[in-house]
């Protein structure tokens, strides 16, 4: 058990011996007076007050025992304590900037039991110290840190650095300010505003080293609504980014009936978005710059969705689903959408028709003619309409303000043109990627085959329909004839979309070839290529690319527009506006879904020395952007039984150490570099002006 409110230390933290680095050190309890006086001994920690600085030994060199499953805490610790700002003003007489009545502080307890941890660290030598104090401290205002299980050093860090700033906090009595709108302004006069105002706020020794300011944009998807604020922050959370493809199938259908539709195979990025396979595609199928493609989704004969969001995720579409895009010319978007559905329907009495009959009549009339009964055939048939839809629908555009009953045969002849059958033979004329795949049968002449060839490209449209057709409801459920002198404007149609039924039988069947309609195939079929599964090493560019861009808002993240008066799911840009002099990565190895865990260990290239962060900042305050590398916090193994270390250089030695909890050894500097990176922290590496950090030639950006 861990004792919340253990004995009181008996010494006090002014004066101290010098440590062999040339700091002022410390002795390790608080000061007169204060809450945190309820502390395990020093003893009780594993640290002598009288022997902690042997002479020669050097500071920051000791380790953190493990009280169980703590490793994460030591891992996040031993990076904090290793912070060169924080190590020198930990260092120093603190107690003016405790803020003991801070609601949303930890009433100065908190940042008194770090510095007493930290002093300890810096005058040790190398004999660990069990950090039991600190651990009671912080599962007493964090109790999801109490208890002996394992945690997030993430996680934990985020909670201290929070912490830290609260009990630091210089601002007794917080000021209300109200937040204004940026209303057009220059970002620079905004930027300068917001930080204004948070540091009327908030100002403490971590938001003088530890946070910068990002730029955030949110743009209404309807109203195109622009919103630019900007905020705070402590660390940045980076996104892994894949490299493992995934091969994706997609049957393009052409709404102008130019062509037979054609299913086409591209590789993506497995965790990217549905603009990435449409660019795919429109390389793949040619598409020109008037063009456009739409993608859907086909489930039982139906169009069950549109993928119309371009940074919808494409693990949002399944291997067995069936996915098809429809081309247009980009003139006719915002017109009046025409979907066509298809339904068979025999011309001869089915024998489930005939049982019906059979079952109803009585004996005397069966002999009666077929015709006689066909009314009677034809309102079972009308109640089974709903279950006889076949092939997948084709979409087109009407586009006429004002479209008339002629003008829908017209556009429904147009799109049907490419599957009219030219002689008795059939011609199985399909393409996949552009590459021709069956021949004619033997029936039908190599000419019949060039024939076939030019009517596809031609698309010369038939204006003698002969299928009859009926407007529809969105679950094709109800049925409506309409004639040819019918108007439809396009003002009056709800959503501008307009459905009908194709009723084919075998007499539409022999003028056109409806297989092209049926089994379009699935996004990927197992076994017939090999999926490419290995993760690439990736760069901490590409996680700062994939931090920047820009998504949407989740669904359970919602933004209120203020000129739509509705909360609307809009894109988010983040933007990097200034940094501090600290800034820590936080690379994003754990994902959660709903039903699976997972961590990433895939391999981030960081750099050691010369971190070029210019070209991701906004804000041209003449600050240096170049970093160096000076912490790691590591994890190691799964989700459920891994292990934390963490890696500090000494400044003043200009060496590498590896803290394995309790257990302290030099590391060469070319062996920091792994898989296991978890926290990155980098601080500024010189104050020159950045014109003059350009002009070193030694500088290098991000590799």
């Amino acid at each position: 058990m861990v004792s919340l409110e253990p004995s009181r230390s008996p010494l006090t933290i002014a004066g101290g011996p010098t440590l062999s680095n040339g700091h002022s050190g410390y002795r390790s309890n608080l000061y007169p007076g204060s809450s945190l006086g309820s502390g395990l001994t020093d003893m009780d920690d594993g640290f002598d007050a009288c022997n902690s600085a042997r002479k020669g030994e050097k500071g920051g060199l000791a380790g953190l025992q493990n009280l169980g499953n703590t490793c994460f805490m030591n891992s996040a610790l031993q990076c904090l304590v290793h912070t060169p700002p924080l190590v020198e003003y930990f260092l120093k007489d603190c107690r003016a900037e405790i803020n003991t009545d801070n609601p949303l502080g930890m009433h100065g307890e908190l940042a008194l039991a770090f510095g007493d941890l930290l002093r300890k660290l810096w005058s040790s030598g190398r004999t660990a110290i069990a950090p039991r104090v600190f651990k009671g401290k912080l599962a007493r205002f964090a109790p999801q840190f109490s208890g002996y299980n394992q945690h997030d050093s993430q996680e934990l860090l985020a909670f201290l650095l929070d912490g830290l700033h609260e009990d630091l906090n210089r601002v007794k009595q917080k000021p209300y300010i109200e937040m204004k709108d940026s209303d057009g302004r220059p970002d620079e006069e905004v930027a300068a505003e917001c930080w204004k105002n948070h540091k009327a706020r908030n100002d403490s020794v971590i938001v003088d080293v530890c946070q910068g300011q990002y730029k955030s944009t949110l743009v209404c998807p309807v109203c195109s609504k622009i919103s630019i604020t900007f905020d705070p922050f402590m660390y940045l959370s980076l996104p892994l980014p894949s490299t493992i493809t995934r091969t994706m199938t997609v049957t393009v259908f052409y709404g102008d009936g130019s062509r037979l539709p054609m299913p086409f195979t591209v590789s993506v990025l497995k965790n990217g978005f549905c603009k990435d396979l449409l660019l795919a595609l429109g390389t793949a199928c040619g598409l020109k710059s008037d063009e456009s493609l739409m993608l859907a989704e086909v489930y039982e004969n139906k169009i069950y969705r549109y993928l119309e969001m371009p940074l919808e995720p494409l693990a949002s579409i399944k291997d067995d689903e069936h996915i098809v895009a429809f081309r247009f010319q980009k003139k006719e978007i915002g017109k009046t959408r025409l979907v066509i559905f298809h339904r068979w329907q025999e011309n001869a009495l089915g024998i489930e028709e005939w049982t019906v009959v059979v079952r109803i009549f009585p004996s005397s009339i069966w002999g009666a003619a077929e015709s006689s009964l066909t009314p009677i055939c034809n309102k079972l048939r009308e109640k089974r309409r709903g279950a006889e839809l076949f092939g997948t629908p084709l979409v087109t555009y009407l586009v006429a303000d004002q479209s008339s009953g002629a003008d829908i045969e017209a556009a429904v002849s147009k799109v049907l043109s490419p599957f009219k059958k030219i002689s008795t033979a059939k011609a199985y004329v399909g393409k996949e990627n552009g590459i021709l795949l069956d021949g004619l049968d033997e029936e039908c002449s190599c000419s019949d085959a060039q024939s076939v060839e030019n009517a596809e490209l031609e698309g010369t449209p038939c204006t003698d329909l002969s299928i009859p057709l009926r407007l529809t409801d969105d679950r094709v459920m109800n049925f409506n004839a309409f004639k040819k002198d019918t108007l439809f404007e396009s003002g009056k149609i709800i959503g501008k979309l307009l459905r009908v039924v194709l009723d084919w039988t075998d007499k539409e069947q022999e003028l056109y070839d409806s297989s092209y309609l049926k089994d379009i195939p699935e996004v990927y079929k197992a076994g017939l290529v090999a999926k490419k599964t290995r993760q690439e090493a990736i760069s901490l560019s590409s996680c700062l690319d994939a931090f920047l861009i820009e998504e949407p808002l989740g669904p359970d993240d919602m933004w209120y527009c203020p000129r739509c008066k509705e909360h609307r799911q809009a894109i988010k840009k983040l933007d990097l506006w200034m940094l501090p002099e600290i800034i820590v990565f936080h690379l994003k190895r754990f994902t959660y879904g709903r039903y699976l865990k997972n961590k990433i260990d895939t391999f981030v290239n960081f750099p050691i020395h010369d971190l070029d962060l210019s070209k991701y900042v906004m804000s041209k305050d003449g600050q240096s952007y170049l970093y160096e590398l000076y912490a790691i916090s590591n994890h190691y193994g799964g989700l459920g039984g891994g292990h934390y270390t963490a890696y500090a250089k000494l400044i003043d030695e200009n060496r590498w150490y590896h803290f394995d909890d309790s257990h302290v050894s030099a590391v060469n500097e070319s062996d920091i570099k792994t898989s296991a990176a978890y926290l990155l922290f980098y601080k500024r590496a010189r104050s020159e002006s950045k014109v003059e950090a350009g002009e070193a030639s030694h500088s290098h950006s991000i590799s």
